[in-house]
């Protein structure tokens, strides 16, 4: 199971003005700028249609020189690195594991489980499950960490012990949000090397990237 909420996306003015720096074409710029900021922009009137990002319409010239440069490899697309995009991502802790390849270019806040573990009681929903074909022993392990996540809570947190055997015996279906920052280069690194990996949490990511602005000619 893996949720992504919250995604907006961040710096395609400055993105275009960097793509132009080397052939000094800031004049071939046909991009428009919005005028007004936060919910109404007098541009296109709705801050949130396809066409405006981030204050930002693309022109016909712009998205043709970033075609190019896409095309022309990771050496000349370095405007990709510039356009960010933050997204809260609820996902299995596995998940996250292979996740943690992608870190270059990256930053992550998480929800913690050292500080905030015991805070409710488990349950099956706390965890990715989907594919479970007996939950004889999942809702036991779940029984076994309520156990001692009372005995914790019951010490005033002061019970090392129970504090360990949540931590230790937490399985890695445990579902974690965190609140993450990339690009649009690290985004399409993760389109076209996970687009056919056996986990379906890869599948669901890469249907949210569909979803991105210009998904078809920026990662595409």
């Amino acid at each position: 199971m893996l949720k992504a909420e919250k995604i907006v996306t961040y710096g395609w003015k400055d993105a275009i003005r960097g793509m132009r720096n080397p052939m000094n074409s800031w004049d071939k710029t046909d991009s428009i700028w919005c005028t007004v900021p936060d919910d109404h922009c007098s541009v296109c009137e709705d801050r949130h249609t396809d066409k405006c990002q981030d204050g930002v319409i693309l022109g016909n010239n712009d998205l043709a020189l970033m075609t190019k440069l896409v095309k022309a490899g990771t050496d000349h697309r370095k405007f990709l690195r510039m356009i960010t995009v933050y997204m809260d991502i609820t996902a299995p802790l596995y998940w996250w594991k292979e996740y943690d390849t992608y870190k270059v270019g990256t930053v992550a806040n998480s929800c913690s489980t050292m500080h905030k573990i015991a805070y409710k009681p488990f349950e099956r929903k706390d965890f990715s499950h989907e594919h479970l074909v007996s939950y004889n022993l999942f809702d036991a392990t779940i029984e076994t960490l309520n156990y001692w996540r009372d005995k914790f809570n019951t010490s005033q947190g002061k019970d090392k012990t129970a504090w360990w055997n949540m931590i230790q015996q937490l399985p890695t279906s445990y579902n974690q949000k965190r609140t993450v920052m990339l690009n649009y280069e690290v985004l399409r690194n993760i389109y076209h090397a996970r687009k056919n990996h056996r986990l379906d949490e890869w599948h669901e990511l890469c249907r949210v990237i569909e979803q991105l602005p210009y998904f078809e000619v920026l990662i595409a």
